[in-house]
């Protein structure tokens, strides 16, 4: 175990470095969801728009950086710096618990971008329930990283493939979620669709920890669905990582 930690460690600083010296890749993944807030929280009808508007717009952010984030063991894939990886003494499963526990450092940096933004425009931050918020979003993102990972390993070579599936999947997993527009008033196939979207259940806990309301059941759910992908994610990560050659 502590081999594995130690491992996971190094794997981790590996990882972190390249983000370090350039902290653009991290504002890169943010542009889009920044200009779906321009765009959309003016529509939107009462002057509490951003109290629900804002949550929504930060798993956003962590949802494109992170289903994406495989594109990077991709191109170690391609260039033979994965395959050198292999051979080292780290453990398999290290290979991919580093990576994925990278992500958590995007996700903290982008939420904490994006309330800043919005704070001079009426923004109200509770800090207790979004640093709450934040710790269920990065348990997401955590699983999330890890399956964009199993899908680079999956891919392979075949780079077509791994983007075909990353935005096949995001935008109906991100519009089922409701981060743009309200399910409630959508026909019932589309509200049963959603029941089935974990990130339905994040997105909703998001926006009651932001809005300061710690108790709510949403919570639970919401910590819930993310244990449920942050656990599913690595079981399978490792899994392939294990298979890798």
């Amino acid at each position: 175990m502590t081999n594995l930690v130690t491992d996971t460690g190094v794997v981790f600083s590996r990882e972190l470095r390249p983000m370090l010296r350039n902290p653009f890749t991290i504002v890169f993944s943010m542009v889009q969801p920044l200009v779906f807030l321009g765009l959309f929280a003016p529509l939107l009808p009462d002057d509490l728009a951003l109290q629900w508007f804002v949550p929504g717009i930060v798993v956003m952010s962590c949802l494109f950086g992170t289903s994406m984030t495989g594109s990077n063991l991709l191109f170690e894939i391609q260039t033979g710096s994965h395959e050198r990886m292999l051979v080292t003494p780290l453990r398999r499963p290290a290979l991919l618990i580093g990576r994925a526990l990278k992500e958590i450092v995007p996700v903290v940096a982008q939420a904490a971008v994006i309330v800043a933004i919005c704070l001079p425009f009426g923004f109200e931050l509770h800090l207790g329930g979004a640093l709450l918020g934040i710790v269920i979003l990065s348990v997401f993102c955590l699983g999330l990283g890890a399956l964009s990972y199993t899908l680079a390993l999956a891919a392979k070579n075949q780079e077509w493939l791994f983007w075909t599936v990353q935005q096949t999947l995001l935008f109906p997993l991100l519009l089922l979620a409701g981060m743009l527009l309200p399910i409630d008033a959508g026909p019932g196939w589309l509200q049963a669709l959603s029941k089935w979207n974990p990130l339905t259940y994040v997105v909703d806990s998001e926006r009651a920890l932001f809005n300061g309301d710690i108790w709510a059941s949403t919570t639970v759910t919401g910590a819930a669905a993310a244990i449920g992908v942050g656990t599913l994610g690595l079981l399978v990560g490792t899994r392939a990582m294990k298979r890798s050659d």
